[in-house]
């Protein structure tokens, strides 16, 4: 059975590749994370983190040998993920190109789909912090309530 699953392709988690491949490889093999710095290095339109190009991957394919699919996809998701490119999704109105050319038109719905994901994203970030603050109000009404407990104990022993 091949291994290599269309849902592991498509994951957004970071991807590392097993050994480093030979010297005479096109390109050694890397985790998503550091192929998303090399593009950023690389190419205007990930180190400005623009919109970028429906079909980019293709472009990726054709301009970087040797690379590798899924970490490319990895990189992706991890790039047009980020609360920087949904910000800049969010109010775009073109998109760009690897070398940072306008191109094609943001869609209204991809627009709306930066916003509410970014929406989704601040929600989830504040039901956790309020959860902390209420676990952390009841970690602090225990221990008064335990000292409390322990001064009336002390008091109570004294005179009886």
């Amino acid at each position: 059975m091949n291994t290599t699953s269309l849902a592991a392709e498509s994951a957004d988690v970071p991807v590392t590749a097993p050994a480093p491949a030979p010297a005479s490889a096109p390109a050694p093999a890397q985790s998503a994370r550091s192929l998303l710095k090399q593009l950023q290095q690389q190419f205007p339109a990930f180190r400005d983190c623009l919109p970028l190009a429906i079909g980019i991957d293709k472009q990726l394919l054709a301009r970087v040998p040797g690379l590798d699919r899924k970490t490319m996809r990895a990189a992706l998701g991890i790039h047009t993920g980020s609360l920087r490119y949904l910000r800049a999704m969010e109010k775009a109105t073109v998109r760009y190109d690897l070398d940072g050319v306008a191109g094609a038109e943001v869609s209204d719905i991809h627009r709306t789909h930066a916003k509410e994901t970014l929406q989704q994203r601040f929600k989830k970030e504040a039901e956790r912090k309020k959860a902390e603050r209420d676990a952390a109000q009841a970690d602090e009404a225990n221990r008064l309530r335990q000292e409390k407990l322990l001064q009336l104990a002390s008091k109570f022993s004294r005179n009886g």
